[in-house]
């Protein structure tokens, strides 16, 4: 009886507040302001004038979302702040490409007018899908914080002024430049309909627009549109480079002369850079004596030279050159003329370096030894004899964490030796390494896994020896049938073709 008096009673407490959680929370008043003074366009452009600036993120977000063209194209004439950052909103949705020229759109007529608006605020329109993240939601009320860049100016006091006898006014400075900040991917063989308009205005607005590309991605497309390109955007405002094509000499010296232009370059990434089609594939022949899997090089029939260090004066940070034709005057301009003050990650992977010198580049590991982090020589046929010239080198590289140098015919005698030389690095702790010559069965590259396994406990031995058992060194090499690699730490990770059936 006394139960049932209790459910008679209704839903218990717990079962109310449960209710009222699941419940939506119901729309604030600013975004029911907000849309219902959308509806009405000739009313929300009007309202711009008066429109508090605390009001403009919400109802640019309400009017993107909504495709509200011609609003927005107003209410980026109006913006009140120093940046607005649209590659942010862009992140969070998928524009619609009316929408997003409609912004651009506004911005040109923004650019075209003589007398600026009253309310003009505008310096940067930042594309950046990465950047200024938090500017959206810190306007919609669930941040507290805020940018610099994004403030509005502070209206100074006024001041009267003195009448000075004489005096005219001068001539009115120039009106300063909007930037348009952007991170570019060249992989298409023409640009989208957005990046062409965009393209079109700064062309159109060349003077009041700067076109600002801070990483600029290429992989595939037409020079001739490259260059397009090149020519509206900032070149001093590229910062990261990474050109991955299959491009050939003659088309590198085309491009060659921006690069020159890019003086505020800290990253580089180049890959793929190809002989014409006369160029040959050959194995270079190894000494009977030393088994060891064939390393493979370009032959040209000529001597021709990458010829892109002659453009590298600014101090970089990352210069990654993989998988091209490096001639020995390009490393020795490289090693003479390269800005290494700051460069901290250098890497020559897949650059055959068998039939040069080692001195240059023993120089330009030894120059970049001061803040040089990570060094890559994988794939670069590199000898006994030339592994020692540049052993002295790697050892005065206080800041080297990484090393890998696999693909190289080294010995076993050269990898205890390089042991000896990098123990006192303290900040290297990863050493990818090419299982020793000592190590193969024959000239084909097959493993013998029994003496992989005693020569990698020697170098673990050494080490515990030495004092630095927490320096992890692993060894790899390709198989020669299947190309996957084969890791051995302290178990060897085995390709396929190792595998029983």
């Amino acid at each position: 009886m006394a139960e049932a008096q209790k459910c008679s009673k209704g839903p218990n407490k717990a079962d109310a507040l449960g209710s009222e959680m699941s419940m939506p929370a119901p729309p604030r008043l600013l975004d029911l302001a907000g849309q219902s003074l959308l509806r009405d366009q000739a009313s929300a452009i009007a309202a711009l004038e008066r429109l508090p600036m605390e009001l403009f993120p919400p109802l640019f977000t309400a009017a993107f979302t909504g495709r509200h063209s011609e609003t927005l194209k107003a209410m980026v004439q109006a913006w009140p702040f120093a940046c607005l950052p649209l590659g942010a909103l862009m992140k969070e949705q998928q524009p619609h490409q009316e929408t997003f020229q409609a912004a651009l759109a506004g911005l040109d007529v923004l650019l075209a007018q003589e007398v600026r608006p009253r309310r003009w605020k505008l310096q940067v329109l930042d594309l950046r899908k990465n950047a200024h993240q938090d500017f959206w939601t810190v306007w919609s009320g669930t941040r507290a914080s805020m940018y610099s860049l994004l403030d509005p100016e502070v209206p100074q006091p006024m001041k009267k002024r003195r009448k000075v006898e004489g005096c005219r006014p001068g001539p009115k400075p120039p009106l300063a430049p909007v930037e348009v900040l952007i991170d570019l991917c060249l992989k298409e063989r023409t640009p989208d309909e957005s990046l062409a308009y965009l393209i079109q205005i700064a062309q159109q607005r060349k003077g009041m627009m700067h076109l600002c590309c801070k990483k600029l991605k290429i992989f595939a497309m037409p020079m001739q549109n490259i260059k397009k390109i090149l020519r509206i955007i900032q070149l001093d405002s590229i910062q990261d480079l990474e050109v991955n094509c299959t491009w050939k000499l003659s088309t590198l010296g085309k491009f060659a002369p921006h690069l020159g232009q890019m003086g505020n370059l800290r990253r580089l990434l180049l890959s793929h850079i190809h002989m014409s089609s006369h160029t040959t594939l050959a194995k270079e022949e190894q000494p009977r004596s030393s088994p060891h899997p064939s390393v493979y090089h370009l032959q040209p029939p000529e001597l021709t030279t990458l010829s892109l260090p002659r453009c590298l004066m600014t101090p970089l940070e990352t210069l990654s050159i993989t998988n091209c034709l490096l001639s020995e005057s390009d490393l020795t301009h490289l090693s003479q003329h390269l800005n290494v003050s700051q460069l901290k990650d250098l890497g020559l992977s897949g650059v055959s370096l068998t039939n040069m010198s080692p001195e240059p580049l023993q120089v330009l590991i030894e120059r970049a030894s001061a803040t040089l982090q990570d060094l890559d020589l994988d794939e670069c046929g590199i000898m006994d004899s030339q592994f020692t010239v540049i052993l002295p080198a790697l050892g005065h590289c206080s800041q080297l964490t990484t090393f890998s140098f696999c693909g190289n015919p080294i010995s076993m005698d050269v990898l205890e030796n390089l042991l000896r030389h990098t123990i006192g690095l303290r900040k290297l702790s990863h050493v990818l390494y090419p299982a020793p010559l000592e190590s193969y069965e024959d000239v084909r590259g097959t493993l013998h896994l029994g003496r992989l396994a005693h020569l990698h406990a020697r170098l673990k031995q050494m080490l515990q020896e030495l004092g630095r058992p927490g320096m992890v060194w692993f060894s790899a090499n390709p198989c020669p049938r299947c190309g996957d690699r084969t890791f051995y730490d302290p178990e060897p990770i085995l390709c396929p073709c190792y595998m029983p059936a």
